[in-house]
């Protein structure tokens, strides 16, 4: 009798750790294959609200007209697809929190936005230990390169942009110049690029300034570059700070010719700096949108695109573009995107290097004439 209760406590032991798992293999495989009526959820982290809240509008609305798009299509592989949007304030910390959000309650499998250098590396390791792609349509510094497989940009590096900007130095017969930068990965990469570049052109740079990124009075590093004379300055920041920077510069007297970077093509900036702004030349992405994006943009939003809201709608496309062919998991996703090559995107022609990062973005030049940006002719 004894053996016989054994055995059926045996038999009921094993049904009960096979019940456990299939229950485990019916909740692994649901999350591989969710319902075909299940929306696919494609997160994107940008600033909603704080001083760079005109990003996150930008990128919104670039991304949701991809959306819409999109899903007037019949969605991707006929699933219709929904976007869970985060704020993160350009704040590294409030952008990882937003991406474990995504991750482990709306269970996105791609990220995108993350506009800035340094909130997208504070969030790559997240992205990268949980296989999650996380594509960025600003960040520039040369470490997204290596930050992980699953980590993109579709932005300028600021290896090339910072090419271009010494370039432009050159061609205008400058000899001398100094450099003021925010003190970020963003600034701090692009002021050592921009350094090595003027002095392999032949250009002396006497003197480099960084600054914190919540400074407002930069009055202690601009005597110090005033005081070299420079022709030129290179102004590499965030819109808030390089208001200021103009603004405090013309009280000062300084009369140097302003270069400055992708950031400055925000109208804020003109807005805080005021007559100190005029003049002022700044490299940014070439948007070489179709008619067809630019009208269709007009047309949603009564106003024309920017920049951004093209790199933005290339962002989603981009994503769309791997789950329609891979299929809505990270690692797919991912293998998907490595492949990308000559994309016809609205911000251009898009091939991811190996790093992640696309190359030999388009970019141009504009100036400050009568308070208004207008295209640069040499």
């Amino acid at each position: 009798m004894n053996k016989q209760i054994k055995i059926v406590a045996v038999i009921a032991l094993a049904l009960i750790v096979a019940g456990v798992a299939w229950n485990g293999l019916k909740q692994k495989q649901s999350k591989i294959e969710p319902s075909a009526n299940e929306p696919i959820k494609i997160g994107q982290i940008i600033p909603l609200t704080g001083d760079a809240a005109v990003y996150g509008e930008w990128e919104s609305d670039g991304a949701d007209l991809a959306l819409a798009e999109v899903n007037a299509k019949g969605g991707i592989n006929g699933r219709q697809v929904v976007i869970v949007r985060e704020d993160d304030k350009v704040d590294p910390a409030q952008s990882v929190t937003a991406l474990n959000k995504l991750i482990s309650m709306d269970k996105v499998q791609a990220v995108m936005g993350v506009p800035s250098s340094g909130e997208t590396l504070a969030a790559a390791p997240v992205a990268e230990n949980n296989k999650v792609v996380l594509i960025s349509d600003g960040a520039a510094a040369i470490k997204v390169a290596s930050a992980g497989s699953y980590i993109f940009s579709i932005f300028p590096s600021t290896a090339q942009e910072g090419g271009k900007l010494t370039d432009l130095a050159r061609n205008l017969g400058k000899t001398d110049a100094a450099i003021i930068y925010i003190n970020n990965d963003f600034g701090s990469d692009l002021a050592k690029i921009v350094a090595e570049n003027a002095a392999a052109k032949g250009i002396t740079i006497v003197g480099s300034e960084g600054y914190s990124a919540d400074a407002i009075d930069f009055r202690t590093q601009l005597a110090k570059i005033s005081s070299k004379n420079p022709s030129v300055i290179f102004l590499l920041g965030y819109p808030k700070d390089m208001g200021l920077v103009l603004r405090q510069a013309g009280q000062m007297g300084i009369k140097s010719q302003f270069l400055a970077t992708d950031a400055f093509d925000d109208p804020e900036i003109v807005k805080t700096a005021g007559a100190a702004a005029e003049g002022v030349i700044y490299v940014l992405p070439s948007d070489q949108a179709t008619d067809a994006f630019k009208a269709n943009f007009k047309s949603k939003y009564g106003k024309d695109a920017s920049i951004m809201n093209a790199l933005s709608y290339d962002s989603f496309n981009l994503l769309a573009l791997a789950i329609q062919r891979g299929g809505n998991d990270g690692t797919a996703i991912k293998n998907e995107l490595h492949k990308i090559r000559d994309y016809a995107g609205a911000s251009g022609t898009i091939t991811f290097g190996d790093g992640g990062v696309a190359i030999n973005r388009p970019m141009i030049f504009k100036i400050i004439k009568n308070g208004r940006a207008v295209d640069y002719q040499p």
